[in-house]
C-alpha cells in the first residue's frame, strides 16, 4: 500500500491539528475535510482546507477524490438535539463517510473511536454508540476498505480539553467539589497517540484490527486533579462528592452553558477507562507518562510558548 494523500475528517480539533503536523513531518499531504475550511489558517500551509459537510455524501465523496486514505477523527463528548445527537455523529456520518469512502475508490481507513466502546454497554449513551459507529466502519469497509480502529483514553497534550480545563477550574476560588473522584483513568500523551495512527496507516497487519490506547499508568480522578493542582501552584482543598451528590450535580450541570457535566458524563465515568491490551506498545509506540510530559504541559508552556511551538511547527 502506497498512500500520499490523506483526508481528515474531524481535523480541525485536537487531535486533528497534532495529527496533521505529524504526518507532514512523516511526508504526507494532509487535506482537513471541515464545513470552515477558514479556521485552519493557524496550520499554515502544511495542509490542504476543503469545505464539505460530512452528513453529505456527494460533498464528502468530491473532498476525498484523488486521497489514497481516510482518517475519521470526529466524536462529541455531549448530544445537543437531533442534529448533534450522539446517532448521528457517531453512527450516521460513519455510515456516510465509508460509502462517501467507497464512492471515492479510497481503499485506507483510519477509525478513530474510544476506550471501552460497546454497542451492547448498558452504560453511556457516548459508548454504546462509539461502539456501533467503530463496528458499522469495519463492517461497512468490507470488502474493498482496509479498517483499523484506535480506542484512546483520556488524551492529554499542550492545547488539550483535559488538563487545561482542570486548571482553569482550580482558579476559582474556595474548595473544589470534584464529582466521581474515584473513577480511575489511564490518560495516554498525544504525542503517543498520533504517533500510534502514523504507524498503522500503511502497516498491513493492523487491517481489521483494534487498538486501545492508555497512558503507561492510571490514576483516580481525584489524584489527577490533585496533580494538575501540585504543578500549578493552586493549593486547593479537593471535595470528593459522593456518588448521590454527583449525579445530582450531572442533572444540573447539563443545563449549564457547554454542559460542563452531564448524566452521560457521569455513566462514562463509572466505566475505568483502563486498557486490557496495550495497543501502543503493538504499535511501536512507547507511552509517555503524565508525570513527564504532563507536568512539562502545567509547569512550562503558557499560552506565549505554545503559539510559538504552532509558529515552528508551521514552518517545517
Amino acid at each position: 500500500m502506497n498512500i500520499q494523500r490523506i483526508a481528515l475528517v474531524g481535523g480541525s480539533g485536537f487531535v486533528g491539528r497534532h495529527l496533521a503536523r505529524h504526518l507532514h513531518n512523516r511526508g504526507y499531504m494532509c487535506r482537513i475535510v471541515s464545513r470552515r475550511p477558514h479556521r485552519l489558517h493557524e496550520m499554515g500551509s502544511i495542509v490542504e482546507g476543503v469545505a464539505a459537510d460530512p452528513f453529505d455524501r456527494t460533498q464528502l465523496t468530491a473532498a476525498f477524490g484523488g486521497c489514497d486514505a481516510v482518517i475519521n477523527l470526529v466524536g462529541i463528548l455531549n448530544s445537543g438535539g437531533k442534529q448533534r445527537s450522539f446517532r448521528r455523529v457517531h453512527v450516521d456520518l460513519v455510515e456516510n463517510l465509508v460509502a462517501a469512502a467507497h464512492d471515492a475508490g479510497v481503499t485506507r481507513l483510519l477509525h478513530m473511536s474510544a476506550l471501552n466502546a460497546d454497542q451492547s454497554s448498558g452504560s453511556s449513551q457516548y459508548l454504546r454508540t462509539k461502539g456501533e459507529g467503530e463496528n458499522r466502519a469495519h463492517t461497512l469497509g468490507r470488502p474493498s476498505i482496509a479498517v483499523t480502529s484506535l480506542r484512546p483514553s483520556v488524551i492529554f497534550g499542550p492545547d488539550d480539553g483535559f488538563l487545561n480545563r482542570f486548571a482553569t477550574l482550580l482558579k476559582i476560588p474556595g474548595p473544589m467539589p470534584l464529582a466521581c473522584p474515584d473513577a480511575v483513568l489511564a490518560p495516554v500523551y498525544i504525542g503517543d497517540v498520533v504517533c500510534a495512527f502514523g504507524n498503522a496507516l500503511e502497516d498491513r497487519t493492523t487491517f481489521g484490527r483494534r487498538y486501545d490506547l492508555c497512558g503507561p499508568h492510571s490514576y483516580t480522578l481525584r489524584q489527577l486533579v490533585e496533580f494538575i493542582a501540585a504543578h500549578t501552584g493552586h493549593h486547593k482543598w479537593i471535595v470528593g462528592m459522593p456518588d448521590w451528590a454527583s449525579r445530582l450535580q450531572a442533572a444540573v450541570l447539563q443545563y449549564a452553558p457547554g454542559k460542563p457535566f452531564t448524566p452521560d458524563n457521569y455513566q462514562s465515568l463509572r466505566t475505568p477507562s483502563v486498557c486490557k491490551q496495550d495497543g501502543l506498545a503493538a504499535l511501536g509506540v512507547e507511552a509517555t507518562s503524565l508525570e513527564n510530559a504532563g507536568a512539562r504541559i502545567l509547569c512550562g508552556e503558557g499560552h506565549l510558548a505554545r503559539l510559538s511551538r504552532l509558529r515552528r511547527l508551521n514552518q517545517r
